[in-house]
């Protein structure tokens, strides 16, 4: 069906693809995935003939009907509806032909339109439209608003929608999922799953490219490779191939020994369970794809809250929205909220959209006062919040490196540059913002919370315009800090490697989740269907005690760790000493491979400071580990 036969094209003086032959046949679903500039879009600017090969060829049947996701905002007059309806041309063909012939009384043609326009099944194109505006989040009258009067995220949604609207034998979407919430993109993955057309789409979250691509095209070095299965099946074969050509994975074994070290110190502990558990998985991930991401260019850290209040933030009676203005009266959006965020919780936020998630990450981070209610916040509770209209805020004709500085101008510039280079940024850390690409400046933004040592990190949908790459390193970034954690994300494997509990924004109320991700995608599509869900949906009084209950034993394991930070920070302390004293041990057994140090004479000096050197490394290093043995069994026994 669409066919690269040896393929070679370069924007500038960069090469994107060289010598680049593969096959996509009919009705396959594949995603297409690769570190940001290895030429996705411009793969699909050469099928849509944009842009020509500068040697070989791109071919395909010429009835071939391609759709693509536009990458701009839309601007129009229409309404919603009609912009949607719009990406039927056929059926807008039919419809202004039908209005002249009417207009003309040509009963012949008025006749033989009709039948056109039902063998198209036209009489139900509106309803159709309808549907794919409610599947991505717009209710009420939104259908009717003008296009104009959306905000740049919505219009974006009409774009796919109106896609989505589109006939075609090829569908090119391009990131259809970066403005959408986890409602629209569940919602979006059972249509792309049920569409009986060839789908080639681009995108960085790896539980929507599992659940709609059977196939799997890597971009990488200027070289396409095409695997059969979804997206975990094709970083498990590219690890393994990798691991046969080059080792890899010795460059994530020391990450792997830290989660090793803490399962095999907790894993008996029932306080520690969700904790363990999820540190298994990330090793298990570790394990299937290091080689995969030894070659990642993040490596980095939120820096740890020197204090932290418990609890951190407390909620009673809380009534949430928007307060009276001139233009228009308060409006309610969440009653009777009730909680107690405690020091190190991990909570990932669920609900339908416009439910009030938003609402209640604005209203914690201090952007909104509540309506009503107390909302007491401890004396050491810093909230570091990440909301995409901050990417707006950033200073467009100043650095990265100088916005940092903004922030902490006592700090060591080479600290700043380290730091910002976790994230990513190397000479460009020099850069105006102005010049950055978006997954650049919501890197950014990460980086700049990242540097202020919150107690409570608010993420507002931080993975858009975030790669593979940088998701996985802030997975790993997030297991590792030691604040609390509240995320709204669409992207499903961050939800499930950072919370440990969910709580449920729906119908003007905040409650706890009691299921997983699963229950909540049938529990969404129940509520779609117009069923009552689950028990989940209405916790009986015996839930709720059980959950005071709950509630009561992580306080109490919230005090403990409280009282244990000390003796935590002594281990973490010992543990930077032991990794120093292996390294020196290290150093100095290279040193001592030399042959050279023990045939030339006058190295005898060099050859003596050096098994020195490496004697006293050792000794260190037994030292340290018992000390570090003996702290951890203090610790594993206070905290029993």
């Amino acid at each position: 069906m669409l066919t690269f036969s040896n393929v070679f094209c370069r924007r500038g003086e960069k090469v994107i693809l060289d010598g680049v032959s593969f096959t996509i046949h009919a009705k396959q679903h594949v995603g297409l995935v690769g570190a940001n500039g290895a030429g996705k879009s411009t793969l699909f600017a050469l099928i849509r003939g944009q842009l020509l090969p500068e040697d070989g060829e791109v071919s395909y049947s010429e009835r071939l009907r391609v759709a693509h996701l536009a990458q701009h905002t839309p601007s129009s007059e229409r309404s919603a509806l009609d912009f949607t309806l719009d990406g039927d041309r056929p059926l807008r063909t039919i419809q202004s032909a039908l209005i002249k012939a009417e207009a003309e009384g040509d009963s012949a043609a008025i006749g033989r339109l009709h039948a056109e326009l039902d063998a198209i099944d036209g009489y139900a194109a509106e309803a159709r439209a309808g549907a794919i505006l409610h599947g991505l989040g717009f209710r009420g009258n939104d259908a009717q608003r003008p296009v104009n009067t959306f905000s740049g995220g919505w219009r974006m949604r009409l774009a796919l929608a109106q896609t989505l609207m589109t006939p075609a034998d090829l569908y090119l979407l391009d990131e259809p999922t970066n403005h959408l919430d986890l409602d629209a993109t569940l919602w979006l993955e059972h249509w792309l799953r049920k569409l009986d057309a060839t789908l080639l789409i681009i995108s960085h979250d790896r539980d929507f490219l599992d659940e709609t691509v059977a196939y799997v095209a890597h971009l990488d070095h200027t070289a396409i490779t095409l695997y059969r299965g979804n997206y975990s099946s094709f970083e498990r074969q590219r690890s393994e191939a990798l691991a046969l050509q080059q080792q890899t994975f010795v460059k994530n074994q020391k990450r792997m020994a830290e989660i090793q070290r803490f399962v095999d110190r907790f894993r008996a502990k029932a306080t520690k369970a969700k904790q363990v558990q999820s540190r298994l998985r990330t090793l298990e991930q570790l394990a299937a794809a290091a080689a995969v991401h030894a070659r990642s260019p993040f490596r980095f850290a939120f820096r740890n809250p020197e204090k932290r209040s418990n609890p951190l933030v407390e909620g009673a009676d809380l009534v949430l929205g928007y307060g009276a203005t001139a233009d228009a009266p308060a409006m309610t959006i969440l009653e009777r909220v009730r909680f107690r965020l405690e020091p190190g919780a991990r909570v990932g936020i669920l609900g339908p959209n416009g439910a009030g998630k938003s609402t209640l990450l604005k209203t914690l981070a201090g952007a909104l006062s509540p309506l009503s209610g107390t909302l007491a916040f401890g004396h050491h509770s810093e909230v570091a919040w990440f909301a995409q209209h901050q990417m707006t805020q950033l200073k467009a004709n100043a650095s990265p490196l100088a916005q940092l500085q903004a922030i902490d101008p006592r700090a060591p510039e080479q600290a700043l540059r380290n730091h910002l280079g976790g994230f990513g940024f190397g000479a460009n850390a020099m850069e105006s913002v102005a010049y950055l690409s978006g997954g650049e400046q919501a890197r950014l933004v990460l980086a700049l919370l990242a540097w202020q040592k919150p107690a409570l990190l608010l993420l507002d949908e931080p993975t858009n315009h975030l790669d593979m790459e940088m998701r996985q390193a802030l997975a790993l970034a997030l297991a590792d800090f030691e604040g609390a954690v509240i995320l709204v994300s669409h992207d499903r494997h961050l939800l499930r490697e950072t919370a440990d509990e969910f709580w449920l924004v729906a119908d003007g109320a905040v409650q706890l989740w009691e299921g997983d991700l699963q229950d909540y995608a049938r529990w969404l599509l129940d509520r779609g269907q117009g069923t009552t869900g689950t028990a989940k949906d209405a916790p009986a009084d015996g839930a709720a005690h059980t959950r005071a209950a709950r509630q009561e034993e992580k306080r109490a394991a919230a005090d403990r760790r409280a009282a244990l930070a000390p003796l935590r920070k002594k281990i973490q302390a010992t543990e930077r000493a032991l990794a120093e004293a292996e390294a020196r041990l290290a150093d100095a057994e290279a040193r001592l491979a030399d042959p050279a140090l023990y045939d030339d004479p006058a190295q005898k000096a060099t050859l003596t400071a050096t098994l020195q050197a490496a004697g006293q490394a050792r000794q260190d290093q037994e030292a340290l580990e018992a000390q570090w043995l003996e702290l951890s069994e203090e610790y594993e026994a206070l905290s029993a």
